[in-house]
């Protein structure tokens, strides 16, 4: 059995990323906002290991993902073009802006 850090908030809400109708363990990545701007990553088969960021990095690590500038880590199947120059990318306040413009 694991436990969480002692370093972690004890009553984090942890989320997981994974489809509504999704069954079994996983095993898929969880998030937590802690207090303050920490925002805490985990994935479920092990979630005695959790990494801590603030939450300015990850949204833009977000945003990095929807711009599709991590695109190159996952093999692409379908043979389309993966580019991301000009794709614009809705920010927070629900503008759109291009790569460029981050």
């Amino acid at each position: 059995m694991s436990h969480p850090s002692p370093d972690l908030p004890a009553d984090l809400e942890w989320v997981r990323a994974a489809p509504d109708d999704a069954e079994g363990p996983g095993p898929w990545i969880e998030i937590a906002f802690g207090p303050g701007d920490t925002v805490h990553l985990r994935e479920t088969g092990t979630p005695e290991q959790v990494v801590t960021t603030t939450r300015a990095k990850w949204e833009a690590f977000v945003l990095g993902v929807q711009a599709g500038e991590f695109d190159h880590f996952v093999e692409d199947c379908s043979g389309e073009d993966r580019s991301v120059e000009d794709r614009p990318v809705e920010n927070s306040s629900g503008e759109d802006r291009s790569v460029e413009d981050r």
